[in-house]
């Protein structure tokens, strides 16, 4: 086995087990509870926080610590320190847009399983070669599209893909009736505008929609 293989089991576990990971970008960790709840509430317990505010870390230690029903994970992990920053805030598995030799050594080191992104035909042989067969496809819709992937899905077969970037409540079952999909990220089930209003109803409402979407 090659030293940074993915630890499949528990990551496939997490990306089976709902048609959509929200993406979220959080402002304000006091948000990051009563998100995760509503989130959790209306079938979409595994919720991807981005490292993309001063807020992030914050709110990965809240919602993992307060939301037991939620799955919480990181996103945007670019280098080993931010891999271990959000493993020791409550990470239960880590999301990068990308793939670098430190993250591959980051992740061997940890328990916690890393989706890593790739978009090219060299980056999946790449990240394959590596050991990971589940892999992050990103910027999703600027990349190709469902198109792309299912063009991909014969020459690289065995590798299994959760599309983000441009994925909405209309094009998300193109993608997840491909065999290559497992699942979709996709910020649209939690808007900015309805998680600074505090509008938590609407956002469970959104993740039920999103929950019942088939694969």
């Amino acid at each position: 086995m090659p030293t940074g293989a993915q630890k499949t089991e528990p990551l496939l576990k997490v990306m089976e087990g709902q048609p959509v990971i929200p993406v979220l970008k959080i402002d304000r960790a006091e948000d990051a509870v009563p998100l995760a709840r509503a989130l959790a509430k209306g079938g979409l317990p595994a919720i991807e926080i981005t490292m993309r505010t001063p807020a992030a870390l914050d709110a990965i230690r809240l919602a993992a610590a307060e939301v037991p029903e939620a799955i919480v994970g990181a996103g945007t992990i670019l280098d080993a320190e931010h891999f271990a920053q959000a493993a020791e805030a409550g990470s239960k598995f880590i999301v990068s847009p990308g793939l670098t030799p430190q993250l591959i050594e980051a992740a061997a080191a940890s328990d916690v399983p890393l989706l890593p992104g790739a978009i090219t035909p060299s980056e999946v042989m790449a990240a394959r070669q590596a050991g990971y067969s589940l892999l992050k496809f990103f910027p999703a819709e600027q990349a190709g599209g469902a198109d792309f992937l299912k063009a991909l899905s014969s020459p690289l077969a065995g590798i299994r893909f959760c599309p983000t970037g441009g994925v909405s409540a209309k094009n998300a079952p193109d993608y997840l009736a491909l065999p290559n999909v497992v699942c979709v990220g996709g910020s649209w089930i939690a808007p900015d505008a309805l998680v600074k209003a505090g509008k938590w109803d609407e956002i469970e409402a959104l993740a039920r929609e999103a929950a019942a979407l088939k694969r």
